[in-house]
């Protein structure tokens, strides 16, 4: 989660940070001393923006990124720290809407450009960034594999285009385990902010021009915050991931910082209340840091706790408070966007080395943080902004435009070249593209939306067999289709597969609206299909009944519900469940073979990147699931089925004689993955399945050609 709180200075505002200057690696900071109005107004508040450095700012700052930092090194204590980007997003509106506001109040001349304002949000952030990008590309060719690499040059170029965000949106969620797999996924909050800015100025130049003054902008500001906000908490429960990343959900964060400094100096507040509303602010963050986590949806209305309290804390703004104002605090608070930059590539580091666990490394790795922050800070950052600072605004475009494209022409060229291989031993690289060794027809036959099945068919003319089921389905139906060749070689297989949706009749899926239309569907048109062609089940069940578990973490959550939907899979839920199964398959067996097959294991990590990439720095990684886990489960599972068995003479195909000993299942056989992924087998693995498979041709009859049943 890349969080940045813009603090860049000139002569144009009042408002933002002088970073002053440190000679040592800790040694606190020498804040602008206050004034108060006047001398009769000792006992309140100094107005915000009579002050040049706001050492409360900074310190908030500090709590941001560190609560971000430790969550991200998963420190016990932190697992609401995601919050520090919200806490960030409410500090850059407030300094953002001020620079721009009180640009336009000056009457001297020039007054306030928005192409300055640009400049200087490029020179604050760019130059730490290209760094980072350029650093990482270098040390990705010599350690990241083929695949690794060439998604770290895609997302270096998006990275720097600040279109991160949508690029990640449309890869996972942010909480899901692929994501600790980006090395650039905390630059999706600097896209945002990036947005915004673009925006910000534009919108309160528009508005000073038709009615200049702060009433007319907060009006309109308040307005766009209601509208984002209304728009997150709608969104955040039906598309998670479009809610966290995308600016139309995140923007009202910014604009309640913005909303903030308008009113910020039409109130006199007195010193205790300040101290209240501060004690509630940092109430509100620490509640939230503790109380949240992964699980919680976000932001939608939950994020109104953690802004809520950087508001009341930006309204409160002591200079003196025990909060903001230690030197460590300060200190921290001044390297905060270069921590931030350098902590989550040490993060993803850890969990390509599988040692996310190690609790010396991750202390280590948060030192590392820690250092190569300052050194960014100080090598990179603050002398970058000082001399672009001095050079004319053109150069300085200029600098900073090749500087980018440098970024963009690497990250292009390497994923053009898909990730250059041949750096590593062949046999290495081959590990980690079993990840592509998927059906080629993958795309061309499962349903992703709607609900009538394209109807594939694999092998020769006569069709022996349908395979109705998800993902895991159509992950093999060519194991199923090399089955019926070797038994018959005109034999075809049909394919009737949608992705996450299980085979139950009145199923409703949270991800597939039509997921109940897709399987009445395929019992409908079974109606068609010759009687004496068997129909072959093949499900996920667990995902939907108990929620995903990579990373072996049950998320136990249920993905689909029948009469009413649940929160977990309570044994209410599981009997509906197993119920819904049987009654699918006996319907389905009245009138033809039925085989269901047990449920495949599933391994918990992804195996092609979990064996290749320890294997780079001479780590060797047996990836295996124990049967005691399997069974943990999958039993309920096995139970239904084995009603449905007993109950209506179906037959029960068991992959793991195939896949498992009687004390593990593999997850690699011969130093080769059999999966592509955490759950899928690949078309290399799924060929270990064909005996299993051949049971379903051997007594079946011949069938009228496919020609007549599409």
């Amino acid at each position: 989660m890349a969080v940045h709180l813009i603090s860049d200075v000139g002569d144009q505002v009042e408002l933002c940070f002088n970073i002053l200057q440190h000679s040592g690696i800790m040694r606190g900071l020498k804040i602008a001393p206050s004034q108060p109005r006047n001398s009769k107004e000792s006992n309140s508040r100094m107005s915000i923006e009579s002050r040049k450095f706001r050492d409360d700012i900074n310190g908030l700052r500090a709590w941001a990124v560190i609560a971000v930092v430790l969550y991200h090194f998963g420190v016990l204590g932190f697992s609401g720290g995601f919050v520090g980007v919200d806490i960030f997003f409410a500090i850059s509106g407030f300094l953002m809407t001020g620079i721009v506001v009180n640009g336009l109040e000056k009457n001297r001349q020039p007054g306030f450009s928005v192409l300055d304002f640009y400049m200087a949000r490029a020179r604050r952030i760019l130059p730490a960034l290209v760094v980072l990008c350029v650093f990482l590309l270098v040390a990705g060719w010599l350690l990241l594999l083929p695949l690794d690499y060439k998604m770290l040059g895609l997302h270096s170029l998006f990275s720097v285009f600040f279109l991160s965000n949508m690029k990640f949106w449309r890869e996972a969620g942010y909480f899901d385990t692929q994501s600790h797999e980006k090395w650039l996924l905390h630059t999706w909050s600097l896209a945002v902010e990036w947005q915004f800015y673009l925006l910000l100025p534009l919108a309160i130049v528009s508005i000073w021009k038709l009615s200049p003054g702060r009433k007319s902008i907060f009006t309109v500001l308040a307005s766009s915050l209601f509208f984002s906000l209304a728009l997150s908490v709608t969104t955040t429960p039906t598309n998670p991931s479009a809610a966290f990343y995308l600016l139309p959900t995140r923007a009202w964060e910014m604009l309640a910082g913005g909303l903030i400094f308008l009113l910020a100096n039409r109130w006199s507040l007195s010193q205790r209340t300040c101290f209240f509303l501060e004690a509630i602010g940092f109430g509100l963050i620490i509640g939230s840091i503790i109380g949240f986590d992964s699980s919680s949806s976000w932001p939608g209305w939950r994020a109104l706790v953690p802004v809520t309290g950087t508001c009341l804390i930006l309204l409160a703004a002591r200079s003196d408070s025990r909060w903001t104002s230690p030197s460590w605090m300060q200190w921290t608070g001044t390297r905060s966007y270069s921590i931030y930059l350098w902590h989550w590539p040490i993060v993803v580091a850890l969990t390509y080395a599988a040692q996310q666990n190690n609790v010396l490394l991750v202390l280590t790795g948060i030192m590392l943080t820690l250092f190569l922050g300052h050194l960014s800070y100080h090598l990179v950052e603050s002398p970058s902004r000082k001399y672009l600072s001095r050079i004319s605004f053109n150069k300085s475009a200029a600098t900073l435009t090749l500087s980018t494209l440098l970024v963009a022409g690497l990250g292009l060229s390497i994923n053009f070249k898909q990730g250059i291989n041949g750096r590593f031993d062949p046999a290495l690289e081959s590990i980690s593209q079993e990840y592509l060794n998927r059906n080629p027809r993958r795309d061309e036959c499962i349903l992703v939306s709607g609900f009538e099945s394209p109807s594939c068919t694999f092998g020769g003319d006569t069709l022996k067999a349908i395979v109705i089921g998800d993902s895991h389905a159509e992950a093999v139906v060519s194991a199923v289709s090399a089955a019926g060749i070797s038994h018959a070689p005109n034999s075809a297989v049909m394919e009737w597969s949608y992705n996450a949706c299980p085979t139950l009749q009145g199923v409703h899926n949270f991800a597939r609206e039509q997921c109940g239309q897709f399987v009445d569907w395929a019992i409908n048109k079974l109606e068609f299909v010759p009687k004496n062609v068997p129909v072959i089940i093949i499900n996920r069940h667990a995902q939907y009944a108990l929620g995903n578990n990579e990373n072996k973490k049950q998320s136990d959550i249920p993905q689909v519900y029948f009469s009413k939907p649940y929160a977990t899979p309570e044994i209410e839920f599981l009997k509906e469940y197993s119920q819904h199964l049987i009654n699918t398959a006996c319907t389905i067996a009245k009138e033809r073979p039925v085989y269901l097959v047990r449920p495949f294991p599933e391994m918990g990590t992804h195996v092609p990147n979990s064996m290749a990439r320890p294997a780079t720095i001479g780590t060797i990684k047996n990836i295996s699931l124990d049967i005691a886990s399997y069974h943990k489960r999958q039993d309920f599972i096995w139970r239904a089925q084995d009603i449905a068995r007993d109950k209506c003479g179906i037959k029960i195909l068991n992959p793991l004689p195939y896949l498992c000993s009687e004390k593990e299942c593999f997850g690699a056989k011969n130093n080769r993955p059999l999966y592509l992924d955490d759950n899928h087998l690949s078309e290399h693995g799924n060929k270990t399945l064909v005996p299993m498979f051949v049971e379903v041709f051997r007594d079946s009859d011949i069938a009228p050609t496919t020609k007549n049943l599409k």
